[in-house]
């Protein structure tokens, strides 16, 4: 037999889809604007860092643009999902591994060793990669570049460049279209833009403006309430206090009111910067989301302990910025953990009195972690200090935190494990703000996904590429709707159905959680059951 020939019987072509002349063009490209970098990660001395800077970001652009275009725009409207299990780089492939310990890899360095790629100290010139970055930077806020303006650059130029990605894919489905173009305008604007225009307005003695992203707020924004941020939005006058008062006024009634109405795909789906590159960057490794009952089980129980870890950690934060004397400052340490306690409290018995049939099981679970919050409240209130919390040092654990939490978890593992994890590994396992908005989504939200038990084929594409690992296809099946905390309302199930089974809806509360259990005869006696 002649070896060429294909001798799969699939009618699915397993062999992975040839790459067109464009295509392997386009790759050029973006791997010349790769080598840019690699020139300077090895501290090459380029004359003109402008130049190459620009080369190197258009490189990278035009080719994604190009590939982009030859895969989309020669085919009809349609999900294409053309051989992505026969990829290596989408499959947990060896490509799909290097790629994940090479991202890992940079982004360890970048965070914890920037000097090693350049970034000077004792006011000595940049060199290596982040010298590159320095035009731009000081363009924007007129600093040179640091390893967090370089990782942010890299972060928005990824969400624009694979959004316009995401777009031409998803091009027939209006919703996705548009979530896409609002999550690239937050992260340009909001994220990026922004914090490097108030950073120049430090540079005038009225302002000492901490670099901060207007759309994080908290338990995102672990570091607002932490005292080098609060003494500087209070020192930079009525817009520094504008500035804070907003970020207050975003968790307490902001949040809760759009939770309610549009469950909290409003912030993980069209706001917040770590889901946008989720479904930008990541969308090629959406369907590497574990499914397992094993993997459920340990994102609930991780994602709530970060959430409890959390609330200790920012009442720590704020209560070692307090004091004891009220008669310097109305709100003193104690009558902050009062006021912690009851609102807590409160939270808990109103969640225990009307919704309690809503949580199910994870009423007990929910219980354990508001007794450990209470019980850390009165540990702190009977041995914290300004400087100590816990007896270790306020300092150590508020660097521990950002560090486990805000660095290794979220920027490390949430990024860089795309290709092996999955591209929502920080949102799902990690994120206390999902957390949060899970739990109100889940109990006092009025968004559903509704299903159409009648028209489903089971195909499971819907479970397949469901970035959260939800097993969406169980509800289809059922005609159940889907009411999950960690559901971040994407609507990719909905877009790659066929059969236009599943719908992204707001309603009503009452009838919203709509069980629809399967009876099997090997499980019930039928005719007890009919006799009841």
């Amino acid at each position: 037999m002649n070896s060429q020939t294909n001798q799969s019987m699939s009618l699915a072509n397993p062999e992975g889809t040839n790459l067109s002349i464009k295509q392997k063009t386009a790759i050029t490209f973006g791997v010349l604007g790769l080598f840019i970098f690699l020139l300077a990660i090895f501290n090459t001395n380029l004359p003109n860092k402008a130049l190459f800077l620009i080369s190197s970001l258009g490189l990278i652009t035009l080719g994604t643009i190009l590939y982009s275009n030859n895969a989309y725009l020669t085919k009809p409207k349609g999900i294409k999902n053309d051989g992505v299990f026969f990829k290596s780089i989408s499959s947990r492939g060896t490509l799909g591994w290097i790629t994940g310990i090479i991202l890992t890899s940079f982004y360890i360095v970048l965070y914890f060793i920037p000097q090693y790629l350049g970034l000077a100290s004792n006011g000595l010139p940049n060199t290596g990669l982040i010298a590159l970055f320095d035009p731009l930077s000081k363009l924007l806020s007129g600093n040179p570049a640091s390893q967090w303006f370089v990782y942010g650059t890299l972060y928005t130029l990824a969400i624009l460049v694979f959004g316009y990605k995401f777009m031409l894919k998803y091009r027939h489905n209006r919703y996705e279209q548009l979530r896409t173009a609002s999550v690239m305008f937050f992260q340009l604007g909001f994220a990026f833009l922004i914090p490097e225009f108030m950073s120049r307005l430090n540079q005038s003695p009225n302002y000492n403006l901490p670099y901060y992203d207007l759309k994080s707020m908290w338990p995102l924004n672990y570091y607002l309430f932490d005292s080098w941020s609060i003494n500087g939005l209070l020192s930079s006058g009525s817009l520094g206090l504008l500035m804070l008062v907003f970020g207050v006024i975003s968790i307490f009634v902001v949040s809760p009111i759009l939770t309610y109405k549009y469950g909290k795909r409003w912030y993980c789906s069209w706001v917040c910067g770590c889901g946008a590159l989720a479904e930008t960057a990541g969308d090629s490794f959406r369907q590497l989301s574990s499914k397992k009952l094993s993997a459920w089980k340990l994102e609930r129980w991780l994602i709530h302990t970060v959430l409890v870890f959390s609330v200790i950690m920012t009442t720590a934060m704020i209560y070692t910025y307090l004091g004891k004397d009220s008669s310097k400052f109305w709100l003193t340490q104690s009558t902050f953990l009062t006021s912690v306690g009851v609102f807590l409290t409160l939270v808990f018995a109103l969640v225990m009195l009307f919704k309690r049939k809503e949580l199910g099981k994870d009423a007990r679970y929910g219980a354990y972690g508001y007794f450990i919050v209470i019980a850390a409240l009165f540990i702190m209130h009977y041995t914290g200090t300004t400087d100590e919390i816990f007896l270790i040092k306020a300092s150590s654990l508020r660097s521990a935190y950002g560090l486990y939490i805000g660095s290794i978890f979220s920027g490390v593992i949430g990024t860089g494990f795309y290709p092996i994890l999955g591209n929502r590994v920080w949102c799902r396992f990690g994120c206390p703000m999902a957390a949060i908005l899970g739990f109100q989504q889940r109990l006092f939200s009025k968004f559903r996904i509704t299903t159409n038990g009648g028209q489903c084929i089971s195909c499971g594409n819907c479970s397949t590429y469901c970035e959260m690992g939800i097993d969406v296809r169980a509800y289809a099946q059922k005609g159940e709707n889907i009411v999950r905390s960690s559901c971040v309302g994407c609507g990719v199930c909905s877009a790659v159905c066929p059969r236009g089974v599943l719908k992204l809806e707001n309603g009503t509360l009452e009838g919203r959680i709509n069980s629809n259990d399967i009876l099997l005869g090997n499980d019930i006696n039928l005719i007890d059951l009919i006799k009841r």
